[in-house]
């Protein structure tokens, strides 16, 4: 008779307890669809001309980019707010406000560049130019 014990076999499901999930494969499939759907849909937009305004267009193409962002996020790499304790979603959060500041900050100082330090030009002074 082995007297001899697995201490380790009681934890077969994988289950590290911080709440994160490993994914089956139907979430893979859920989520390769939604990004199929997701990637075909802005490609018929644009290619199709289907709205008349091109800004509603670039609008609607960067809406389903942002969700696809988040489909990605949730079925493939598994972020929630219970994983690890949720600390990758308060570094998500963080990093977001991050590039948020620095892209808008980024535009702000690029257009108060533009309007304040290019000389004004008029049709006439560029004609004059040639």
């Amino acid at each position: 008779m082995s007297t001899h014990s697995h201490a380790h076999d009681d934890h077969h499901g994988h289950d590290h307890g911080d709440g994160a999930s490993h994914g089956t494969f139907n979430s893979y499939l859920i989520g390769f669809i939604l990004s199929v759907i997701l990637t075909a849909i802005p490609f018929w937009l644009v290619m199709d001309g289907v709205l008349d305004s091109k800004m509603a267009t670039a609008a609607f193409v960067v809406a389903l980019g942002v969700v696809q962002i988040i489909v990605h996020m949730v079925y493939f790499l598994h972020m929630n707010t219970k994983s690890e304790g949720g600390w990758n979603m308060l570094a998500l959060i963080f990093t977001l406000v991050i590039v948020v500041i620095a892209v808008s900050g980024s535009l702000w100082v690029m257009y108060h560049m533009n309007i304040n330090m290019m000389p004004k030009m008029d049709h006439e002074m560029i004609q004059n130019f040639g």
